[in-house]
């Protein structure tokens, strides 16, 4: 019986020890420069921000994640991205979960505060994600995503409000609004 006390007590312990890791390495990586693989990350600030015309977005096709960055609040995560149409998709399914209730709380912070920060091969990108509520015409994309990450997106899983589609659009300069 002393033995199993014991044990316990060390079990006891060691999860004490392994929570207090984790929640450390997760409020540490809050402050840092972007996500890491695990953990959100803080402002993405390294890189150059990008200064020109629109990018030819196809390139993202071929990188597995990207960093995003809200600005309200400055918070940043590794996210699936892909282009159709010279345009830069985001997104986030199993809205209508519980999982994703509890769980995702950028998408519907992104719809109130659309303004973000993308990080695409360490260069800084100006963006202003705009929600997609109806998935007409976006065959062509929910294809390339369900290719490129083995997934289950459709129009229909959009247009139900599992999974939420974002443009990741140019943000309009100051003076022109």
């Amino acid at each position: 019986m002393q033995i199993l006390k014991r044990a316990g007590v060390v079990s006891l312990w060691a999860l004490l020890v392994l929570v207090t890791a984790i929640a450390t390495a997760a409020i540490k990586q809050r402050f840092a420069d972007g996500p890491n693989r695990v953990f959100s990350g803080g402002a993405l600030v390294s890189g150059d921000l990008y200064q020109g015309p629109e990018p030819d977005w196809q390139f993202v096709n071929k990188v597995p994640t990207i960093e995003l960055q809200l600005l309200e609040p400055e918070q940043s995560r590794r996210i699936w991205t892909a282009s159709v149409d010279g345009k830069i998709y985001v997104w986030s399914g199993y809205m209508n979960s519980l999982v994703g209730k509890l769980w995702k709380s950028w998408p519907s912070q992104a719809e109130r505060d659309g303004r973000a920060v993308i990080r695409v091969d360490g260069v800084r990108y100006e963006r202003q994600l705009v929600r997609i509520e109806n998935g007409a015409g976006l065959d062509e994309l929910t294809a390339l995503m369900n290719e490129k990450y083995s997934s289950q997106a459709t129009p229909a899983a959009i247009d139900a409000g599992d999974l939420w589609m974002f443009e990741a659009a140019p943000r309009a300069a100051v003076g022109a609004r």
